[in-house]
């Protein structure tokens, strides 16, 4: 079934609306009439209207002067009007209605065919701007729900699993060496889900909740790269980590969140870059209003992931590399610096196949 719309037909000779009424009625288009201006105003504030016909010479308020006013509300700005006019085929006059916002000019007598299929046109465009924007609130609404979902899951899954890592670790206290190994394992794993966990809460922060908040006090940047490197160091012990830092490297950021940087950083490339080369972490601290922060790793990103690398839900591995998280890790790095004023950027070296990701940090900037 074809979406119904409303035309409005404005003129202050009743004859007119009459004739031109008939014209455009059909079963899914519903005429509306005015005799004035005023009329007309009245009748936009409570209707969605698809046309809108004007007569150019009215008393008081002329078709002109009606336009203007519509085009200056945001309700009506939209609405395509074509004049109607008995008048002369004045150029200067028909410059001054194209002026005032008209999409067409019709002169009296006016061709029915012309008129219908003129109209069809926008009757036809209105149709499917209402179904778009339906499409639109439908998805809107589904990704509202999505999102809060995400949010619940993630806050009611942290009881159960706190739960689970502390009975784990004490578990690992006991005796039994088998016990023991068992228990090791699954403390991995809690936190293995505990992270998965605080990255969809930290994606429903970004996306439902206006963004990650930060919490800006003095921290070292150099500091931080150290004992992130460190903690991989002992959870990748076949690995080599070289941080190097230059120049002053504080700075006022939230620790806890740079930190969350780094270490997805350093997984990324860990998981990511070939196991057999130095994954390199420069801290740069030698301009005055910014801290610069790179991690290079050899092994190149994929062209096709490149550009959506930092999208939700991209892990950026190929199907021969095992799945390490949801794929939240970069796209959260890049609220956390965008959080701090800061930008992230990503570059493949293909002389090298090297990637590169780097991070530039206000030292003191306001959050956004």
């Amino acid at each position: 079934m074809t979406t119904a719309v409303k035309c409005l037909i404005v003129d202050d000779v009743a004859e007119n609306l009459v004739a031109l009424s008939a014209l455009l009625r059909a079963e899914d288009v519903e005429v509306l009439q005015a005799r004035s201006a005023v009329e007309a105003l009245e009748l936009l504030l409570v209707h969605d209207v698809a046309l809108a016909l004007l007569d150019v010479q009215m008393p008081e308020i002329d078709g002109f002067e009606l336009a203007e006013m519509m085009r200056g509300s945001e309700r009506t700005r939209r609405i395509p009007i074509i004049f109607v006019t008995a008048g002369a085929r004045d150029q200067q006059r028909m410059f001054k209605g194209y002026e005032s916002g008209a999409v067409d000019f019709l002169f009296k007598p006016i061709e029915s065919h012309v008129l219908k299929s003129k109209a069809s046109v926008f009757f036809r465009l209105h149709r499917q701007n209402m179904q778009l924007e339906a499409q639109l609130d439908s998805l809107r609404e589904t990704l509202r729900l999505n999102e809060m979902f995400t949010a619940v899951l993630g806050h009611d899954l942290r009881g159960p699993l706190t739960a689970m890592s502390i009975s784990a670790q004490a578990l690992a206290r006991g005796p039994d060496e088998s016990v023991r190994k068992l228990s090791a394992r699954m403390v991995h794993s809690c936190k293995w889900m505990g992270r998965m966990i605080e990255d969809l809460l930290d994606l429903s922060r970004a996306r439902v909740g206006g963004g990650i908040t930060i919490v800006r006090q003095a921290v070292d940047l150099g500091d931080i790269a150290e004992k992130a490197a460190q903690e991989r160091r002992v959870m990748f012990p076949n690995r080599e980590l070289a941080v190097r830092r230059s120049g002053d490297t504080h700075g006022r950021w939230d620790g806890d969140r740079i930190s969350q940087v780094m270490a997805n950083l350093l997984g990324n490339a860990l998981i990511h870059g070939r196991p057999d080369c130095t994954i390199e972490v420069r801290v740069d601290g030698s301009r005055p209003d910014a801290v610069n922060l790179s991690v290079t790793n050899e092994g190149a990103v994929p062209e096709d992931i490149l550009p959506h690398i930092f999208d939700p839900f991209r892990s950026g591995r190929t199907g021969s590399e095992r799945a390490d998280g949801l794929g939240l890790g970069l796209y959260i790095v890049d609220q956390i610096v965008r959080a701090h004023g800061g930008r992230i950027d990503v570059a493949v070296d293909a002389a090298t196949d090297s990637t590169r990701f780097s991070v530039e940090l206000p030292r003191d900037a306001q959050s956004r």
